[in-house]
């Protein structure tokens, strides 16, 4: 039968719009960009997340060397036009870092490829952990060695200015502190050995080795401004991860244990960057988990996810994540699920939400990444259509981020 003209200009309508739009009859169009550490060989896998599908595609060269040693961390611009990666380095048998870390940008173009553009040394060394301000110009590092470490065990956060266009880091000394010698500091002192680091409005707060939160205020130019109370008591036994929202700050607890799933403690930011513990107090983990990693806070803060390396089970060793439904008052209720926890690959590590809000991702230490359909409505996880494990690498996978867009 011959096509009408109507029929052939529709037909070839609807062809060049899947072709502006990268859909085929397999799937949809490309809803952003995922960048996944490798840790053994210092390595950045790329793929890009199929809207319709959430299935990954590798990138093109994709692995891109991390630009340093033993990548930890990795953060994107608000712009998405550049990927910072953090290069812990090495220690010596002591403990004590070789001095090798540094951060490494990396300028992200067509398709998400990286161009790996240069790298910095951080103030302090040990480099574990990076946030970026919500304008882009400013990049924050968390060191767990402080240039004093040999003497107070302490960390530091390294604040670099960010160049827009070129990603340059210039580093942004300390306006309110001094040495011994009246010089500014090039750093930001913050408590002992610190593990983690997140930002919260107008306070950024970093989660330390000795079960404390040390608060920080941000103030114009990139400067951090000193808290009344410089270090707040967790009431922990092993603080893994802190997650920030808008009305919450969550902490995971894994516990004395593995005999036991640990908890998750809901606080509420107030004043100063302080830290209250929410009404109801701690909230144990769903039945079955156990060690508690990383969380996860959907974009609309219904939902709070935790992903567990281990658990309870003997007769079933799994990797889960919890979920949870988080009432107006911060508090968690488990998501009413017979599947939840959901399962995931061996030994999570992060977890990221896609740019479109469909799909939740882990990175695990098996090297594969786990993807899973959120439904907007219940919060229950579900497999994607297309399978939902995907390798990254033959060996261990670290953090991982994605990015929406490139301007």
């Amino acid at each position: 039968m011959t096509l009408s003209r109507i029929g052939r200009i529709s037909r070839a309508l609807v062809v060049s719009m899947a072709v502006v739009l990268g859909m085929s009859a397999c799937g949809g169009y490309t809803a952003g960009f995922m960048w996944v550490l490798g840790t053994q060989y210092n390595q950045i896998a790329g793929f890009k997340i199929d809207d319709y599908t959430g299935n990954l595609t590798a990138m093109v060269n994709s692995p891109y060397s991390s630009g340093g040693t033993n990548p930890v961390s990795l953060v994107v611009r608000a712009a998405g036009n550049f990927v910072f990666v953090v290069n812990k380095g090495t220690l010596n048998a002591s403990g004590i870092s070789n001095g090798d870390g540094n951060v490494s940008v990396f300028a992200v173009g067509e398709d998400g490829v990286l161009t790996f553009q240069n790298s910095y040394s951080t103030a302090g060394n040990a480099p574990i952990w990076a946030a970026v301000d919500g304008t882009g110009s400013f990049l924050y590092v968390l060191d767990s060695q402080a240039p004093d470490y040999a003497t107070t065990g302490n960390g530091d956060i390294t604040v670099f200015g960010v160049d827009g266009s070129t990603g340059r880091l210039q580093l942004v000394p300390n306006q309110l502190q001094k040495n011994s010698a009246g010089q500014q500091l090039n750093y930001f002192e913050v408590g002992k050995a610190p593990i983690t680091m997140r930002s919260s409005g107008s306070c950024i707060y970093t989660l330390d080795s000795d079960q404390t939160v040390f608060p920080y205020g941000i103030g114009s130019n990139g400067q951090l401004a000193l808290q009344a109370s410089s270090s707040i008591p967790l009431n922990t036994v092993k603080a893994t991860s802190i997650n920030a929202t808008g009305t919450s700050i969550y902490v995971t607890d894994s516990g004395s244990s593995l005999s036991t799933g640990g908890t998750v403690i809901p606080f509420t930011p107030g004043a100063n960057c302080s830290l209250s513990v929410q009404s109801g107090g701690a909230v144990s983990n769903l039945a079955t988990t156990s060690k508690p990693a990383y969380s996860l806070t959907d974009s609309k803060g219904k939902y709070l996810y935790v992903a567990n390396q281990s658990s309870t089970n003997t007769n079933y060793a799994n990797s889960t994540i919890s979920a949870y439904v988080i009432e107006s008052t911060g508090q968690l209720q488990p998501v009413s699920d017979s599947s939840n926890p959901y399962p995931v690959g061996s030994g999570p590590v992060c977890m990221v939400e896609d740019p479109s809000s469909q799909y939740l991702y882990t990175s695990n230490n098996d090297g594969t990444i786990t993807g899973r359909l959120i439904d907007q409505n219940t919060g229950q996880l579900t497999s994607l259509t297309r399978g939902s494990s995907f390798t990254a690498f033959s060996g261990p996978a670290g953090c991982l981020i994605v990015s929406g867009n490139v301007d």
